[in-house]
């Protein structure tokens, strides 16, 4: 009998309902079927801001291996996290073919191959379809879910913030294969009910909490004191996160909506921090009670017109990455936009370092791969050359407190080199193979 039904059928005799099953398969109690000294839990988290960068403002003023990391003040956030960073500089998207540089830059981003052909007009001289193979955070996926102890109840979790309700190649990075991109679940409701069943979702019941608790108390007397802390901890947080969705309904209701206006414009809603610290306690939830090993954390699009009001930012993101260099208001409003991201990623770093891996081996940051990724180098040159790659965590084993400018290598060679460190060693080519002969980049 396999783990998964070993669990299953477990609960059943115990009379508990498959709804208590997400706040119970990360504790180490219940890790029935994994041997002994088992291997660590590497996840994977992919974090994608867009509209390119201020390479004046993002790139260190020194590289090498034996050079610690100084961090730029616009990425000051990440400050704390220094000695567990990683900043790549000289990796370019060398993928050609139809569509414009946004698109290929969005959809060629993660998949590191060619866009199909298709229909979608954008600003080059060729119409182009969806990516053409798979992205990378699901060819680690599916290595993972390739193997009993590796797998999760969910393969991978596509979290977005204030993603635009459209489908085309700007606004799709994430590809389970040719043709087939995944849609991000930009509303903490909706993947709060995926996570935990929808079981709030039914009338008279006030907390999914209070489904399972009796469940819950049955499963105790099966497990250890640590484990009864952690689930404990697990269950707090849960409660919260509910309270702050119910906050944030409260709250719209009370708010004039947005006018309908030119259809093409974004006004992203003030509300977008709220919804970002969501979606990140979310996916720190999720990691940390296995229910995957995979996730990504999207920001709105490529080409996107985002309002970022609460910096006191009244353009569009897109329309301010096109201003020339000299601008100096647009170059400053640029950075707030930069220097906010980072914050965001220094939240996510801070919660899994904050979370106590259940074996007692660290926090889940030391095991966590974080890639915080751009579908341009630059916005208003539009280059997809020198895309900023910075990474977090000690998920992949590459070595960190350091910048490494490596002087102009494809992007398909950096995907080799993750799925190598997350355990994929068979892996030979990723992508367009033209662009791997030279094997995986050598980040350990």
């Amino acid at each position: 009998m396999s783990r998964t039904q070993a669990r299953r059928q477990f609960l059943r005799d115990l009379g508990i309902s498959s709804a208590a099953l997400p706040f119970l398969v990360g504790l180490p109690s219940w890790s029935w079927g994994q041997a002994p000294g088992a291997a660590r839990r590497q996840r994977l988290v992919i974090f994608f801001s867009p509209n390119g960068t201020l390479p004046e403002e993002f790139w260190p003023k020194s590289y090498g291996v034996d050079q610690p990391l100084e961090l730029s003040p616009m990425l000051s956030a990440l400050q704390p996290y220094s000695q567990q960073t990683l900043i790549l500089k000289g990796v370019h998207n060398q993928i050609l073919g139809d569509g414009d540089n946004h698109m290929r830059g969005m959809s060629c981003l993660l998949t590191a191959t060619e866009l199909s052909p298709g229909n979608i007009q954008g600003g080059g001289d060729t119409p182009a379809g969806w990516a053409s193979g798979p992205s990378i955070d699901q060819q680690v996926r599916k290595f993972l879910q390739s193997r009993e102890e590796t797998r999760t109840r969910f393969g991978s979790l596509e979290f977005g913030v204030a993603v635009p309700n459209r489908a085309d190649p700007w606004t799709r990075m994430c590809y389970a294969e040719a043709n087939r991109p995944l849609a991000p679940i930009d509303d903490p409701k909706l993947m709060f009910n995926r996570l935990y069943g929808g079981a709030q979702q039914r009338q008279l019941v006030a907390s999914v909490l209070d489904y399972v608790r009796d469940d819950l108390r049955r499963a105790e007397r099966l497990i250890s004191r640590e484990d009864r802390q952690l689930l404990e901890q697990h269950l707090q947080s849960v409660r919260q996160l509910e309270q702050d969705m119910a906050a944030a309904a409260a709250q719209a209701e009370l708010q004039h909506p947005e006018p309908e206006i030119d259809p093409t414009i974004e006004l992203v809603n003030d509300n977008t921090p709220l919804i970002s610290r969501m979606q990140i306690d979310l996916l720190v939830n999720a990691l940390a009670n296995d229910m995957t090993r995979v996730a990504s954390l999207q920001y709105m699009r490529s080409v996107g017109e985002a309002r970022m009001r609460w910096l006191g930012v009244e353009e569009g993101h897109h329309s301010l990455s096109h201003e020339p260099d000299n601008n100096e208001a647009a170059y400053d409003k640029l950075k707030r936009i930069n220097a906010w991201f980072a914050g965001e990623l220094a939240y996510l770093a801070g919660r899994l370092a904050a979370t106590p891996e259940p074996d007692g081996s660290g926090n889940l940051l030391d095991n966590t791969q974080i890639l915080w990724v751009n579908e341009l180098g630059k916005g208003n040159s539009h280059t997809l050359s020198d895309i900023p790659f910075l990474l977090v965590g000690g998920g992949a084993g590459f070595q960190t407190n350091r910048a490494l400018d490596l002087g102009g290598v494809p992007h398909n060679r950096l995907w080799l080199a993750l799925a190598h460190g997350m355990g994929d060693v068979e892996l030979q080519t990723f992508g367009s193979e033209k662009y791997c002969e030279a094997g995986p980049l050598s980040l350990g």
